[in-house]
C-alpha cells in the first residue's frame, strides 16, 4: 500500500490552501498513493501562535462541512483513503481535529486531539476542546487506521491504545517547528512507537514561515521494526511516498511477543496511584 504525505505550507487564505490540497491529492493519486495524509490545520494557519481572541470559534468549521465535503468528493473519484486535520466547531465547542475518508467518499469518523498543551506561540488551551472521541481505529480500504494528532503522540498510553484497537498504521499530523526540541528526538519517539506497538507511523509536519514560528517539514514514516523507510526534505514543500507492507505488521515483535506478554492487571493498579 502506498501513502503519500503532503507537506505543504498555509497562507492565511484558507481557500487557496485547500485547492493547493486539493492539487497535490490529484498529483499523489497520479502518483500510485492509495492512502493520502496531510499536516495539522494543513489548510489554514497556525491559529494558536497568538492566544485566543473572542471571535476564535468563527475560525472553525463543522464536520462534516466545506473541507471534508471537498476531500470526500476527491476520494470517491479516485477510490484513495484520505486522513485530514482541521480547527472543528461542533456547538459551541472546538476541537483539534482529523476527519478520516474512506476510499469510496465515505466520512468514517473523526479523532479529536485528546491532550492540549499551552507555551509561547502554542496557545493551544485556549483555541481547543480536550477530545472525547477517544482513541478510534478505523476499517479502510487499505487497513486499519489510527490517528494519534500532534501533542497526543508523546504519550505512550494514547500510542498503545492505538495498538490494542488493532491499528496497522498510525498517522500523526503534526505542526513542529524548527529547533522546538534536540535534533533527532521526534524521530527517535516515533521509531520507538512503531516498534513497541507493531504498527507504522507516519508523521506529517507543517512547513514554512509564519507569524512566530517556522514550521520545519521533515516528515516521515517508520516501519514496525522501528526503521526509517521515507523522509521529506526541510524547509520545502513536499509529497513524500513510503510502501507499506501491511504484513510486516502481524510479524512484529510487538504483535509477536510485546502485546502477547503484557500484564495489564499490574498496570491498572499503578497507573491509578497520584504521582509523588
Amino acid at each position: 500500500m502506498r501513502i503519500a504525505l503532503i507537506q505543504q505550507h498555509a497562507t492565511n487564505d484558507k481557500q487557496e490552501n485547500l485547492e493547493r490540497g486539493l492539487e497535490a491529492l490529484e498529483e499523489a493519486v497520479a502518483n500510485g498513493a492509495e492512502l493520502v495524509c496531510y499536516a495539522e490545520l494543513a489548510f489554514e494557519p497556525f491559529y494558536p501562535q497568538r492566544p485566543a481572541g473572542s471571535d476564535f470559534k468563527a475560525l472553525a468549521e463543522p464536520v462534516p462541512g466545506p473541507i471534508t465535503e471537498s476531500f470526500s468528493a476527491r476520494a470517491a473519484e479516485h477510490g484513495v483513503v484520505v486522513v485530514l486535520n482541521l480547527f472543528e466547531r461542533d456547538g459551541d465547542l472546538t476541537y483539534d481535529s482529523s476527519p478520516v475518508i474512506d476510499a469510496d467518499g465515505t466520512l468514517l469518523g473523526c479523532t479529536r486531539m485528546v491532550h492540549i498543551t499551552d507555551y509561547p506561540c502554542f496557545h493551544e488551551q485556549g483555541y481547543y476542546t480536550p477530545g472525547d472521541t477517544g482513541t478510534p481505529v478505523y476499517s479502510t480500504k487499505v487497513g486499519r487506521i489510527g490517528v494519534a494528532i500532534c501533542y497526543d503522540r508523546h504519550y505512550p498510553e494514547y500510542m498503545r491504545a492505538l495498538a490494542l484497537a488493532g491499528a496497522q498504521v498510525v498517522i500523526v499530523p503534526q505542526a513542529g517547528a524548527v529547533d522546538e526540541w534536540p535534533e533527532g528526538l521526534y524521530e527517535a519517539e516515533m521509531r520507538v512507537a512503531a516498534f513497541q506497538n507493531g504498527y507504522y507511523t507516519a508523521l506529517c509536519n507543517r512547513v514554512g514561515e509564519e507569524e512566530c514560528l517556522t514550521f520545519a517539514g521533515e516528515s516521515f514514516v517508520c516501519d514496525p521494526a522501528g526503521r526509517i523507510v521515507g523522509r521529506a526534505p526541510a524547509l520545502e514543500d513536499s509529497i513524500l511516498y513510503a510502501d507499506l507492507d501491511l504484513s510486516e505488521v502481524d510479524s512484529s515483535h510487538a504483535r509477536q511477543l510485546f502485546l502477547r506478554d503484557r500484564r495489564p492487571e499490574l498496570y491498572a493498579r499503578w497507573l491509578a496511584k497520584e504521582p509523588s
